[in-house]
Order: C-alpha cells, then structure tokens, then sequence
C-alpha cells in the first residue's frame, strides 16, 4: 500500500513541473503580443503569480522532506517552449493562446484542488493552504479568460480584416 504522502509528493513535483511550463508558454507569447495590450497585461502579471507560485510549491515540497523533480521541470519546459514558438507559425496565434491558456488553467485548477483534498486527509493544512492560495490565482485567471474570450475573438476578426494590418499578436 501507497502512503499518501508519497502521492502528495508526486503531485507537488507535477504541479511544479505545470507552473514552470507556463512560464515559459505565457512568457513566450507575451513577447510577441503587439495589438491586444489588456492581454498582454494579464498575461505578464500572471507570469509574475506563476514564479510566486513555483517557489511556494517548492517549499511544500522542501518542507515535506522533498525536492522538485528535474526531469519533469525540464520535460516540461521543453514542452512549454514548443508551445510558445508553435504559435509562431500560426495565423490565429493569440487565438490559439488564449485557447491553451485557458485549458491549462483549467488542468491546473483541476490539479490544486486535487492536492487539497490530499493534503486535507493527510493533515497537511500548510500545503493544503498554500494549494488553497494558488487556486484562487488560477481561478482568477481562467475567470479573466473566459470573460475576455468573446472580446478578445472580435478584436482578432477586427485587425484581421483590415488590410495592412496584423491580428496574428
């Protein structure tokens, strides 16, 4: 039988990993955004949460008895730089990446919640309160997203329709 500390382990280390892959994704795509400056705004401010939050998992992990897993982090940057440069290619970039960036947020509402409910049952109410923390970040982001989704496609249509002029970022 698994104790479930070593599941709550886990789970930290893929959080970190999740974290450290959207700052590289967000990051990446705020660097090419040019005509959607409430966008881009978000975006940079949520690169600054998401550091704030991969140190924070960390320290559960460190205060646990544990460290991040360098393969994941590094499997998952890797993962994460893909993904920013592939929108490089793309005519609808910022389409698409507002379309990645919500579904992340939501895997990684779905992950936090997760490590809550875990680290509840295990009497971890530090890690359970710094996941806590987090997912209210995310939260806000995906709520941002999603309230802009609309706007943010009719800017894109916008720009894309008149000529000389650039929807792509």
């Amino acid at each position: 039988m698994t104790n479930p500390k070593d599941h709550v382990l886990s789970w930290l280390k893929d959080a970190h990993a999740a974290e450290e892959q959207a700052i590289t994704m967000l990051s990446s795509l705020a660097r090419r955004i040019e005509n959607y400056p409430e966008l881009k705004a978000r975006i940079e401010q949520h690169v600054e949460e998401t550091e704030r939050q991969a140190k924070r998992v960390q320290e559960c992990l460190r205060r646990l008895g544990s460290d991040t897993s360098t393969v994941k982090d590094a499997g998952t940057k890797l993962v994460g730089l893909g993904q920013g440069l592939s929108g490089m290619f793309t005519s609808d970039e910022v389409v698409k990446g507002v379309l990645a960036s919500y579904t992340f947020e939501q895997m990684e509402i779905a992950s936090y919640k997760i490590l809550i409910a875990a680290a509840r049952q295990m009497g971890d109410t530090e890690t359970a309160r710094v996941c806590e923390d987090i997912l209210q970040e995310e939260l806000s982001m995906a709520k941002w997203l999603e309230d802009n989704l609309e706007g943010l496609t009719e800017k894109f249509l916008e720009l894309e329709s008149k000529e000389g002029r650039t929807a792509k970022h």
